[in-house]
């Protein structure tokens, strides 16, 4: 990953209090962490961070969408993006980032890089499934999916007298039987 400049956030010369800082994210600030998963990005960071004479508070909330395979398609379509991050940042002896709320830097340090937290943040803000919305209302037709619907397995709870399988009968009883 290289070091992304505009994601530095100077705080020795900001006064106390909040601070907005905005920030927009397309494909190549995932190309500088070497994440390929999305095909365009076009996502809204807001930051807020709180000045106190002994610590940060930032306060992310992403918005937006990004282009991404269907699993079960990989017809491509647009994921919405929505994400909150609370970041405490104290100042300690050395650099520390072991809890994920809490950062600590040295006593020394004059600016914190955000980049890694927003990253992290829209990252996992997409859900791990993603299923194309036409998929999920019957709207996309496909090939791949009328292939999986043609090899969906039938469901055939009788033979072909109308009895059912004496072999589940048994496994039956065993569920009524206690």
């Amino acid at each position: 990953m290289k070091q992304l400049k505009e994601f530095d956030i100077p705080f020795v010369g900001l006064k106390l209090g909040k601070h907005r800082f905005d920030y927009q994210i397309d494909k190549t600030f995932f190309e500088a962490f070497n994440y390929d998963e999305f095909a365009e990005a076009t996502l809204k960071v807001n930051l807020v961070m709180d000045k106190k004479s002994n610590m940060l508070e930032l306060s992310f909330k992403v918005d937006g969408v990004v282009n991404v395979p269907c699993d079960l398609t990989d017809e491509p379509f647009d994921q919405p993006v929505e994400g909150n991050l609370h970041l405490v940042v104290k100042f300690g002896e050395e650099y520390n980032d072991e809890n994920e709320e809490l950062l600590i830097i040295p006593h020394g340090e004059h600016q914190i890089n955000v980049a890694q937290y927003i990253y992290e943040m829209i990252v996992l803000a997409v859900p791990a499934k993603r299923v194309h919305p036409g998929v999920k209302d019957g709207t996309l037709s496909s090939e791949l999916l009328q292939k999986l619907e043609e090899f969906q397995p039938k469901e055939e709870n009788k033979n072909n007298d109308g009895d059912t399988d004496p072999r589940w009968d048994t496994l039956k009883k065993l569920l009524t039987d206690k």
